[in-house]
């Protein structure tokens, strides 16, 4: 995942993990989250054996329910 930016535009946070076909950074992913875990159980029983072609699906309906208050994350000061 070196090199990849997370596919919320406009979020410059290091990749932490897959979303479909793309990645996303810890906050995003944590959103991502809490979106599936909203959606039920089964959701991750179904997201789980699906391919990441599929994945990227599920992936497009989680971004058309952020809000602009949730785009872009800054890059947290250290």
């Amino acid at each position: 995942m070196s090199g990849q930016s997370c596919l919320i535009d406009g979020c410059q946070a290091r990749v932490y993990a897959p979303a479909g076909t793309r990645s996303i950074c810890k906050d995003h992913f944590l959103g991502f989250l809490t979106w599936r875990r909203r959606r039920g159980p089964q959701m991750f029983r179904k997201y789980a054996g699906m391919t990441m072609e599929e994945r990227d699906v599920i992936t497009g309906e989680w971004l058309e329910t952020l809000g602009t208050k949730d785009l872009p994350h800054p890059i947290p000061s250290r």
